[in-house]
C-alpha cells in the first residue's frame, strides 16, 4: 500500500517530464493522450487504495529525510485527501480531455500540459502530505506552477500580469502559512500531521496560538481569494479556460479550504477561531457575490461566483459545528463539479463565438443548443435549485446558518448574509443564463456561432451529469464518499447523517424559495433601474495592489539612482561598506559582541613565505596597474596561482586542482570579455575619492585577513574530524572534500550547480539579443598566433581522457564531477579564443543549453534514487563489481549525482563561452565613479 502511494504522488511528475520531451510537430491528440496517462492511471492507483480507505484507515508511507528536523516525505491518504485526490486526478483527466481541443495550432501544447501535470502533481501531493513542512514545499509549488499556466499566453499583457499578481499573493500567504507551520512544530514538537491533529488542546492553550492563526489564516485567505485579498482571482481569468478550469473552480483556489478542514481539528473550537473566519467568510460571500451580478465577460462573472462560494465554505468551516463541517465539505464537491462544467462551457462559448462579453453574445440556444442545455443546468446548479447537487449543500448551509446559538446578534448577521447570499447567487446565475443563451443577439460577432467537436462537450456533459445524479440519488451517489471524506476530516468527532433531496416544510427550504423569488426580482429590477450592460463594477483591490506595486518599483528606482547610477564602482563601494560595518557588529561592546583572543602563530617553511611574498607583491601590481584592463587582469592570475600554490602547501590538492582550472576559465573568459571594452579603465578624478576607495579598500583587506588568519588558528577538533571518521564506512569515499560534496553536504551541491546553471542561464538570455547576424562577423584572433589552431582539434580527446579519469578517481582521490566538467571546458576554451565560435559550434555541434537541463534532471534523479530504499535524499550506496581484466571495481551511487555536477560544469561554462564569443562586436565602456 505504502508504495502504491508512492507511485500514486510521482505519476503527474513523471507524465510532466514525458510530455515535456514530447516534439511539438506533434498532434495534440497524441500529446494529449501522453498527458492523460498522468491522471488516468493516478486514478487507478487511488482506486486500489479505495476499499481501505472507505474502511477508515489511513494510509501511511514515510521516507526520512532531515529526521533531525522534522523533516520527512511523509504521505498520510485519509478520507479528506482521497476526495481532494480523486476530484485533482478526475477533473484533471477531462481538463487535459477538454483542452486537446481547446489548444489552438499556434499553442505549444507540450508546454502547456507539462504546466498542468506539474500542478496536478504540486496539488496531489499538498493533499497527500503527512508532514507540515513537506505541505508547506507543494504548497509553494502550486503557486509557482499556476504562475506558469496564468501566464501561459505570454504575448498578452493581462497574462502576465495576472500570473505575477496571483504569485505575489499567494506567494506572500505562502510564507505566512511557513511561519505558521513552524510555530506549530514548535508548540506540538513535531511536523508529523498525525501529532498535530491530536494536539488541538496543546496548540488552542499555547500564548502563541493567536499568532499560529493569524500566520496559517493568511495562507488560507489567500490562497483561496478570501476577502480583502480576492481581487487576484478574476485578474486570472486572463488564463486559458481549462486552466480556469481547474485551477479556479476545482484544485487551486480550493487548496486554501482544504486546509482550513485539515487542520480543522487543530486550529478551531475557539471564540478567535469562530468569529475571524466566520466574519471574513461572510464578507467575501456577499462581496463576491454582488461583484458577479456585474460583470460582463462570462469568466469573469464565474471568477466573482467562485469567490462567493469560495467565501460560503469558509463561512461554514468558521461555524464549526460538526454538520456545517459536514456542508463545507459536501459543498466543496458540489462546486468543483458545476463550476468546472460551467468555466468549460464559457470557454466553448468563446471557442465559438470569438467573444465571451455577454453585452455581444445572446440567444445562443439557437445556435448551440446542446452546449446551452449543459451550461443552462449547471447554472441552475450554481444557483441552488432542486434537484440538483447545488441545492443540497445550499439547504445545509441554511440550516446550520439558523440553527447556530449562543453568539447574540451574531448569529442574526449570518442569518441575514444566508440569506443575501441566496438572492444573489439566484441573480447572478440568472445574468449568466439570460444574457447569454436568452434575449436578443449575437451581435456583432466575427464568427457564426456553432457547436464545438463532440468530444469537447463530453468533460462538460459528465460534470453536468454528477450534477444531475448528486441532486436526484444524493444518497446512492454521493453519501458514502462524502462519509469518508468528514471521518477524514473530523475523526472520531465525525456525525451521523443522511442526505435526502426532502427534508419536509422547515425554514431553511422558506429561504431557498424567498432566495430564487428573490433572485428573480432583483436580477430584472436592477435591469429596469439600471443598464446591466453600461454598470462597471471595478475591484478596489486591483488598483491598490497596482498602485503599491508602481510605488515599490518607484522606490527601487529612486534608490538605484542613488547607489548604484554610477555603475559597478558605486554598487561594490556600498557593497563593501555594508559587508565592513556587519562584520563590525561582533567588535561593538554595548551590542554584546566579544572579540576572541588571537592564538600566536606556527611556524611556516620558507616556501609558504615565498608564496605570500608573490601574492603582496601581485595585488599590490594589480592595485598599481589595474587602469590598464589586460595587464591588470595577467598580474591578477598570479593571485590565483599563488592561492593554488597555497593549497598544495596545506595538503588541499582538490581545492588547488579546482582553484587553477576555475583560474584558466575565468581568465580566459575575461579576456574575451575585454575585446568588447576600451583598454583603459577610467580613474577617479579627484584624490578625495582616491584616498577613500584606499582606506575602504585596507580595511577590508584587514578584515578578511583577520577572518583567515582566525580560520586558520582553529583547533583542530572540529567537525572534519567526525568527517574523517565517518567517510569511508559510511559513504565508501577515501577522498573526504568529494564525500563532503556529493554526500554528506549533497543538498548544498545540489544548491550551488543550480546556482551555476542560473548564472549561465542569466548570461545566456542577457546576451542573446546581440547574436551575430549571417553577414557579421566578430574580432578574431590574430593572424599569426603562437598555438596553431588546428593544435587544439588534439587537445580535446587528450583534455577528454584527463576528464574521465579525474572525474572516476575523484570518490577515492583528488577528482571529481566539478573538477572534471572545468577540465573538459579548457580545451573549448583554447578553441574559442584560437578560432571563431562559428567554427567550434560546427565542430562540436553541443546543444549547452539544453546539457544544463540534463545535468540538473541527472543530478535530481542521482538524489532521488536513495529514497527509493528508504533513505535520506543524496544518501550514497555501494556495489563492488568484479571486472574480467579490470578486476574489482567499486561503485559509489553518489556516482551518478556526480554525473550530473560534470554535466551542469562543462554545459554552463560552455554556454557563457558560447554566449559571449558570438555576441556583436560593440565597444562600450560603462565606467562611473561613487
Amino acid at each position: 500500500m505504502p508504495l502504491t502511494l508512492d507511485i500514486l504522488l510521482t505519476l503527474p511528475f513523471l507524465a510532466a517530464a514525458a510530455v515535456a520531451a514530447l516534439p511539438r510537430t506533434l498532434s495534440r491528440g497524441t500529446i494529449a493522450w501522453v498527458a492523460a496517462l498522468g491522471p488516468l492511471l493516478g486514478l487507478a492507483a487511488l482506486a486500489t487504495l479505495t476499499p481501505t480507505v472507505m474502511g477508515g484507515e489511513i494510509v501511511r508511507s514515510v521516507l526520512p529525510w532531515i529526521p533531525s528536523v522534522g523533516l520527512d516525505i511523509a504521505l498520510r491518504l485519509d478520507g479528506l485527501a482521497w476526495m481532494f485526490a480523486g476530484l485533482v486526478l478526475g477533473i484533471g483527466a477531462l481538463v487535459v480531455m477538454y483542452a486537446r481541443y481547446y489548444l489552438s495550432a499556434e499553442d505549444c501544447a507540450p508546454r502547456f500540459f507539462s504546466y498542468l501535470l506539474l500542478f496536478m502533481g504540486a496539488m496531489l501531493g499538498m493533499v497527500l502530505a503527512g508532514n507540515l513542512l513537506l505541505l508547506v514545499v507543494f504548497w509553494e509549488l502550486t503557486s509557482i506552477s499556476s504562475f506558469l499556466l496564468i501566464g501561459f499566453w505570454t504575448h498578452r499583457e493581462d497574462a502576465r500580469q495576472g500570473a505575477r499578481m496571483a504569485l505575489t499573493i499567494t506567494g506572500m500567504g505562502g510564507l505566512a502559512l511557513l511561519g505558521g507551520a513552524l510555530l506549530i512544530g514548535r508548540v506540538v514538537g513535531s511536523f508529523d500531521l498525525d501529532v498535530v491533529l491530536a494536539s488541538g488542546d496543546l496548540i488552542r492553550d499555547s500564548a502563541l496560538y493567536p499568532a499560529i492563526l493569524a500566520l496559517v489564516l493568511g495562507g488560507i485567505f489567500t490562497k483561496s481569494a478570501q476577502f480583502p485579498f480576492h481581487f487576484w482571482l478574476p485578474q486570472a481569468m486572463a488564463a486559458p479556460t481549462p486552466v480556469s478550469a481547474y485551477l479556479h473552480s476545482a484544485t487551486m483556489v480550493k487548496a486554501g479550504v482544504f486546509l482550513l478542514a485539515r487542520l480543522h481539528p487543530a486550529l478551531a473550537g475557539t471564540e478567535l477561531f469562530f468569529y475571524v473566519v466566520t466574519t471574513i467568510g461572510a464578507i467575501t460571500l456577499l462581496v463576491g457575490a454582488w461583484y458577479a451580478i456585474f460583470q460582463h465577460d462570462l469568466k469573469g462573472l464565474l471568477a466573482y461566483s467562485t469567490i462567493s462560494h469560495l467565501g460560503l465554505i469558509t463561512m461554514l468551516f468558521g461555524l464549526s459545528t460538526p454538520m456545517a463541517v459536514v456542508a463545507g465539505v459536501f459543498h466543496i464537491l458540489n462546486h468543483a463539479t458545476f463550476k468546472a462544467s460551467l468555466f468549460m462551457a464559457a470557454g466553448i462559448i468563446d471557442h465559438e463565438c470569438g467573444t465571451r462579453d455577454m453585452r455581444r453574445l445572446g440567444n445562443l440556444r439557437r445556435f448551440l443548443p446542446w452546449t446551452s442545455a449543459l451550461a443552462i443546468i449547471a447554472s441552475l446548479a450554481m444557483a441552488g435549485i432542486p434537484l440538483l447537487n447545488g441545492f443540497l449543500s445550499k439547504e445545509m448551509f441554511f440550516a446550520e446558518a439558523v440553527e447556530l446559538e449562543g453568539v447574540g446578534h451574531f448569529g442574526v448577521f449570518v442569518s441575514i448574509a444566508a440569506g443575501l447570499a441566496g438572492v444573489l447567487g439566484v441573480a447572478y446565475s440568472l445574468r449568466f443564463v439570460h444574457d447569454t443563451f436568452f434575449g436578443h443577439g449575437p451581435r456583432d460577432l466575427d464568427t457564426e456561432p456553432h457547436e464545438p467537436v463532440r468530444w469537447m462537450r463530453i468533460p462538460v456533459a459528465v460534470l453536468v451529469v454528477l450534477c444531475l445524479a448528486v441532486g436526484i440519488l444524493p444518497a446512492l451517489v454521493v453519501e458514502p464518499a462524502l462519509r469518508t471524506a468528514v471521518l477524514g476530516t473530523l475523526g472520531p468527532a465525525a456525525p451521523e447523517f443522511s442526505i435526502s433531496i426532502w427534508h419536509g416544510w422547515n425554514l431553511p427550504l422558506a429561504m431557498s424559495i424567498g432566495g430564487v423569488v428573490g433572485g428573480l426580482l432583483l436580477y430584472f429590477g436592477l435591469r429596469r433601474l439600471f443598464a446591466l450592460h453600461d454598470a462597471i463594477l471595478r475591484s478596489w483591490g486591483k488598483q491598490f495592489f497596482e498602485g503599491k506595486i508602481d510605488a515599490l518599483f518607484g522606490m527601487a528606482g529612486r534608490f538605484t539612482e542613488r547607489v548604484a547610477a554610477g555603475g559597478i564602482r558605486r554598487s561594490l563601494f556600498w557593497l563593501v561598506v555594508v559587508v565592513l560595518a556587519v562584520g563590525a557588529v561582533p567588535f561593538v561592546p554595548h551590542l554584546g559582541g566579544t572579540a576572541e583572543t588571537l592564538q600566536a602563530p606556527t611556524s611556516m617553511p620558507i616556501v609558504g613565505w615565498l608564496v605570500w611574498a608573490v601574492l603582496v607583491a601581485a595585488t599590490v601590481g594589480t592595485v598599481v596597474v589595474h587602469g590598464r584592463r589586460l595587464t591588470a587582469l595577467i598580474v591578477i592570475g598570479a593571485v590565483g596561482l599563488m592561492v593554488s600554490v597555497a593549497f598544495v602547501l596545506l595538503s588541499a590538492p582538490d581545492l588547488a586542482l579546482t582553484q587553477i582550472l576555475v583560474e584558466m576559465v575565468t581568465i580566459a573568459m575575461l579576456m574575451m570579455a575585454l575585446n568588447y571594452l576600451p583598454k583603459q579603465s577610467k580613474q577617479s578624478r579627484t584624490p578625495f575619492r582616491r584616498w577613500r576607495d584606499a582606506s575602504l579598500s585596507i580595511a577590508a583587506g584587514i578584515g578578511v585577513a583577520l577572518l583567515a588568519y582566525t580560520m586558520l588558528m582553529t583547533p583542530s577538533q572540529t567537525v572534519a574530524g567526525e568527517l574523517l571518521a565517518r567517510s569511508l564506512p559510511e559513504a565508501y569515499g577515501a577522498n573526504v572534500v568529494n564525500v563532503i560534496l556529493v554526500d554528506f553536504r549533497g543538498f548544498d551541491t545540489f544548491g550551488e550547480i543550480v546556482v551555476f546553471a542560473a548564472a549561465a542561464l542569466v548570461v545566456h538570455a542577457l546576451l542573446r539579443w546581440a547574436r551575430l547576424q549571417p553577414d557579421e562577423v566578430i574580432p578574431g584572433p590574430p593572424a599569426q598566433m603562437p598555438i596553431a589552431a588546428d593544435l587544439t582539434q588534439l587537445l580535446f580527446p587528450l583534455a577528454l581522457t584527463v576528464s574521465i579519469y579525474l572525474f572516476l578517481r575523484g570518490h577515492n582521490a583528488p577528482g571529481g564531477g566539478f573538477i572534471a566538467g572545468l577540465a573538459i571546458a579548457v580545451p573549448m576554451l583554447i578553441k574559442y579564443v584560437l578560432q571563431s565560435a562559428r567554427a567550434v559550434e560546427a565542430t562540436f555541434g553541443f546543444d549547452y543549453l539544453r546539457g544544463v537541463g540534463i545535468g540538473l534532471l541527472v543530478a535530481i534523479v542521482g538524489g532521488l534514487g536513495s529514497l527509493a530504499f528508504g533513505l535520506p535524499f543524496l544518501t550514497s550506496g555501494h556495489i563492488d563489481l568484479d571486472l574480467p581484466i579490470i578486476g574489482e571495481l567499486p561503485i559509489a551511487s553518489a556516482l551518478v549525482f556526480d554525473i550530473g555536477v560534470y554535466v551542469v560544469v562543462f554545459s554552463g561554462a560552455l554556454l557563457i563561452l558560447s554566449t559571449m564569443g558570438t555576441v556583436k562586436h560593440r565597444l562600450r565602456a560603462m565606467e562611473g565613479a561613487p
